[in-house]
């Protein structure tokens, strides 16, 4: 396949066994962890857990990734077909998951669309991504998703390069996020459980709550009705090491300075605990599934 998935458009030459691309991923799908995800919003886990599938590979690549061993080191995982997912979802959903998280499956679209065709669950299917989307792929997802879980990383051009060599994110990230509302305009909910709608995450970064302040300031302003997950869960994880301002944790006092902010502002929504940052947290990933 000639990619042109997500923004970067690299137009890469992408086969089966042939790794090419931003992604440097094949086109057949590699599965790094399929199993009931206990700590993601309440209203996405549940008592039963979120059954979140995490894809090998990402289209945006961020230094400070804390999944980096699948996203952009070795990109270990289990090499997957449409038909072998599908049966990994019905797996899932005989399990008593809320849902069918899709984390990080961007440059796999075509191939979950195709699971999907041979497969539905009866429960909901969540998109769980970086926020680094193409609109032409979000319309091609639009009739299989019933909830969106995009990330908002970065609000400045020369924040994105440094972290992510994507300075067009910021532009790209508001284009898509408002589509998406525009996708699901309402959130509904059985109980406790979100069962159609939208939720914006985002990380707080060290050094960085200016850009914190910038994105929930753009959200209150522009999509004031959407959920908000503000979260603390930082740790320095792949590269952040080479960068001198990421090489820690956030403080008491920029959590609290961010989250004071949304509080002023109204923001409705999710704010993680400091205690979350550890890398205890992070899911066990495997080329065994």
């Amino acid at each position: 396949m000639i990619c042109s998935l997500c923004p970067r458009r690299c137009s890469a030459q992408r086969d089966e066994t042939a790794a090419d691309g931003y992604c440097l991923m094949p086109s057949q799908m590699r599965i790094a962890a399929a199993s009931p995800h206990m700590w993601e919003e309440p209203c996405i886990s549940g008592k039963n857990g979120s059954g979140t599938i995490f894809f090998s590979g990402c289209p945006l690549g961020c230094v400070f990734c804390q999944n980096s061993v699948i996203s952009q080191g070795e990109r270990i995982g289990a090499d997957k077909s449409p038909a072998q997912l599908a049966k990994i979802i019905e797996k899932l959903e005989s399990d008593g998951v809320h849902n069918i998280s899709f984390v990080t499956g961007t440059h796999y679209v075509p191939q979950i669309i195709k699971t999907l065709e041979i497969y539905r669950p009866s429960i909901p299917i969540v998109w769980n991504s970086s926020g680094y989307e193409s609109l032409n792929t979000l319309e091609a997802l639009a009739k299989y998703v019933d909830i969106w879980l995009p990330d908002f990383k970065f609000s400045g051009e020369e924040t994105a390069r440094r972290y992510a060599n994507a300075p067009d994110y910021p532009k790209t990230v508001k284009q898509v996020l408002l589509k998406m509302r525009e996708y699901a305009p309402k959130d509904t909910f059985d109980g406790d459980i979100m069962t159609s709608g939208m939720i914006v995450r985002h990380l707080i970064l060290p050094n960085n709550t200016d850009d914190s302040m910038e994105i929930i300031g753009w959200l209150a302003e522009n999509m004031p009705e959407t959920l908000v997950s503000i979260m603390a869960q930082y740790f320095p994880a792949g590269r952040a090491q080479e960068f001198p301002e990421l090489s820690r944790k956030i403080t008491e006092r920029e959590y609290d300075r961010v989250l004071d902010f949304a509080a002023d502002l109204g923001i409705d929504g999710f704010a993680q605990e400091l205690s979350s940052a550890q890398e205890s947290y992070v899911p066990k990933f495997s080329s065994e599934i």
